[in-house]
Parts: C-alpha cells; sequence; structure tokens
C-alpha cells in the first residue's frame, strides 16, 4: 500500500465522525479537550459534564458516578479506538492523539461563527425589509441593487461582532 493509500485509509469516515459527534458526552469531552491543552483525568472530564448536565456546581454525586462510568465503559473506548483521543483506562488520563484534527470542521465555536450567524442574520433582515416594503405597495426590490443589499450586510456585521470579516475569512480557510 502506499503512502497516499495509507493515509487515505487511516483517515475517519463521515459516519464514524458523525456517529461520534452526535453524542453530547463526547462532544463535551473534545471541548474540554480542545480547550485546555495537554491530558485531563476522567474524574475532571466528568465532573465537568455532570455540571453541565445537571446545571449545578459541584453536580449531584450520582450524576458525576454515571457520567465517569459511561466515559470509562464506552465513549472514552470509543474514542481512543478510533484514536482521536489517547486514554489511559489504568491512569485514567486522557489526551487529544491523531484522528482528533479530523473533526475540526465540524465544530462550531461561538466566536468564531459570530459573523456568519450576524451576516446570516442581516441577510435575512434586509430581505425581509424588501418584501414587506413590496407588501406595502412601495416597489423597493425594482430599485434596489442586491450588491447594495450585501454591502449593508457586510457593514452590519462589521459594526454587530466587532470581527474584521477579512480576518474570520483568512482564519477559516
Amino acid at each position: 500500500m502506499t503512502t497516499a493509500d495509507q493515509s487515505a485509509h487511516d483517515r475517519l469516515d463521515a459516519g464514524e465522525i458523525h456517529d461520534v459527534l452526535r453524542n453530547n458526552r463526547r462532544r463535551l469531552v473534545l471541548e474540554q479537550l480542545r480547550e485546555r491543552e495537554g491530558s485531563k483525568t476522567v474524574g475532571d472530564l466528568a465532573e465537568h459534564i455532570a455540571e453541565v448536565e445537571s446545571g449545578e456546581s459541584p453536580p449531584p454525586k450520582n450524576v458525576r458516578q454515571s457520567v465517569y462510568i459511561s466515559l470509562h465503559q464506552t465513549h472514552l473506548p470509543k474514542l481512543d479506538t478510533l484514536e482521536i483521543v489517547d486514554y489511559d483506562s489504568v491512569g485514567k488520563e486522557v489526551s487529544l492523539a491523531e484522528h482528533a484534527a479530523e473533526l475540526t470542521p465540524y465544530y462550531i465555536d461561538g466566536e468564531d461563527s459570530r459573523p456568519a450567524a450576524a451576516l446570516t442574520f442581516a441577510s435575512c433582515l434586509a430581505g425581509l425589509a424588501l418584501v414587506v416594503g413590496e407588501w406595502m405597495g412601495v416597489p423597493l426590490i425594482s430599485w434596489v441593487d442586491p450588491r447594495l443589499v450585501a454591502l449593508v450586510s457586510l457593514a452590519f456585521v462589521a459594526v454587530v461582532t466587532g470581527v474584521e470579516l477579512r480576518e474570520w475569512t483568512q482564519n477559516k480557510a
């Protein structure tokens, strides 16, 4: 097998990625490991996930134990088998592994998604204004250039988010 064949074979397929990410506990594990470089203990991960699920800090002991057991018996071994995390089941340490980077395009981080969300919102508002104007008898659609709508939408995003779109789009490329 050539190196190209081997690397294509070693990649996760879309079904595996979606299977991993459709479970909230696995997503929370990966978020915690991405936020805090290095390894974390299963106990620390269980504590955080139990806080999120219960909405209490500290979380109830039974919730924390339930999360700990499911991480240890199900979620971490699955992520380890797919080489998304390195899981030391004896030392109870977890860290990101080789295939973790393949999941990056599927994350929607709060700060990184703000410009896209604001642009979508601004475009919808502009379209709604045109439709309402037409409905009320003001022939806006006939004299409004779509480029103007795009420009106004981009200006709205820049003002609302405070993020330079050029910087954001370069980071996404």
